[in-house]
Order: structure tokens, then sequence, then C-alpha cells
């Protein structure tokens, strides 16, 4: 991998982490029609390892406060923190027990296509959710419920903050929190899952130090900027705007794969 690729794919992995398009489905894609052949999963975990980082900059007084909070044993970042790891179990599940299947999805270039499809389809459908939800904190039920959809994620294709987002929105918590539990449950899900690819590691192969650093470096930067403006459409009500563009990369990639 050359540092030109690592700064494309590390640029694709930091906008559509956060933005409601599926940096799974993108980097499939990306690596599909640029032919960019990544060895191994060390670039793979670097540049989620950098999006982590920047859901911590973003939000590093909540997460401040909810440290403070937990070595305070106040209830309410008890119960936060206790939401946070209800959502996490349904992903952590089948990334354990649904690994083989999930692997095989990403080695079927059509996935993504149909799943950003999908994903437009979810995005479309909060534009009434998001103009009633008024719930300032989920509640169990919600978490749950939020937590299945971040399984359902693990698909190539299926955003994870769209469909963690819209999830919330549903069950009519207000738009600004279900942002920021979505970015906050995703700490967790992003650490686990490169902790998960750790003994993958022992295989060899992959990008190069400079690769690596100019990959992160690109992830954490585009990671910033994609979660605030994921921020700004919500808060101006235009978060279902993103499904024409699934819509559109969803179809055109098709479409590219039948025609080649």
């Amino acid at each position: 991998m050359t540092i030109w690729e690592a700064l494309v794919l590390g640029l694709v992995q930091g906008a559509t982490e956060f933005l409601p398009v599926s940096s799974s489905g993108h980097l499939v894609i990306a690596q599909t029609v640029l032919g960019i052949e990544v060895d191994g999963v060390l670039f793979e975990v670097a540049v989620h390892v950098a999006t982590l980082v920047s859901i911590l900059w973003v939000y590093r007084e909540r997460v401040i406060e909810l440290v403070s909070g937990v070595v305070a044993r106040e209830k309410l970042a008890l119960e936060y923190v206790g939401l946070l790891v209800v959502a996490t179990i349904p992903a952590g599940l089948a990334g354990v027990f649904a690994k083989d299947q999930i692997e095989r999805l990403f080695e079927d270039p059509m996935a993504p296509g149909v799943a950003l499809i999908v994903t437009g389809v979810i995005l479309w459908s909060s534009r009434g959710p998001i103009k009633r939800a008024a719930v300032e904190r989920p509640t169990w039920t919600a978490a749950v419920v939020i937590g299945f959809a971040q399984a359902f994620a693990l698909v190539p294709g299926i955003s994870r903050s769209g469909s963690t987002v819209v999830a919330a929105l549903w069950m009519g918590i207000y738009a600004k929190e279900a942002a920021a539990f979505s970015f906050l449950m995703a700490v967790p899900a992003i650490a686990g899952a490169a902790v998960l690819q750790i003994p993958d590691l022992t295989g060899g192969g992959g990008p190069g130090a400079a690769a690596l650093l100019s990959g992160g470096v690109m992830a954490a930067l585009t990671g910033v900027l994609a979660i605030k403006t994921f921020l700004k459409m919500l808060d101006r009500n235009a978060f279902h705007l993103f499904a024409p563009y699934c819509w559109l990369a969803g179809g055109g990639f098709l479409t590219y794969l039948w025609m080649r």
C-alpha cells in the first residue's frame, strides 16, 4: 500500500464511519473500484483506532463527566454506562458467533451495494420521528433496540451510526441525545472489533509504518469533521437527506459490478 492509497482509505474510513453511509461498505467499494489490495488486518485496526480517537475528542467533556460520575458512584452516571453496556451486547455476540458469516459478506462485493440501498430506506424513515422525539435519556428497552440496530450494522453497507440513531429516534429519543448515545456506544464497539482482530495480526503482512500513520491521521481528522457534520444535519432536521446518496452509491456500485 502506498501512502496515497493509505490517505484515500483513511479519508473514506474517517468520513463514512460517522456519516450515516456505512464505512465498511465504502471501504469495500473503494478497494474494489481503485483495485487496492490490503494485506492482513493491521491497516483496518489502525484506522478504526483512529476513528475511536475522533469520538473521544468530540465528546471529551461528556466522557470526562461520565468517568468522573462513575468514580464518584453517581447513580445517573452508573445507569448511563449500564445502558451503553446493554446496547453493546447484541453486536458483541454477533461479532463472536457470526464472525465467519459476516466475513463472507465482506468478500461478496454485491453485499454492500444492496445494503447501502437498505440504509437509505432506514434513513428516509427518520423524517417523522425526528420531529416528534422528545425523550431526554434512553430507557433500558431503547438500549436493547438500539443494540440490535448496531448488530444489524455489522453487515457491510448498513450504516452503524445511521441505524442506531434512527432506532433511537423511533424510540422517541431527542436527536442530540440519540447521536451522543450512538457515538458513545461506538467506543466499546470499535475497541472490541479491534481487539477481536488482534489474533489475526500475527499472520504478518500489511502496510508500512508511514502508510499506517498517514491513514490513521487522515481517518482521525476526517472523523472529527464527519461527527460535526452529522450533528449539524440532525439539528437542521436534514438527516434523511443522506438517503438519496446511499441509494445512488449502492445503485451505482451494483451497476459498476454488472458492467465490468
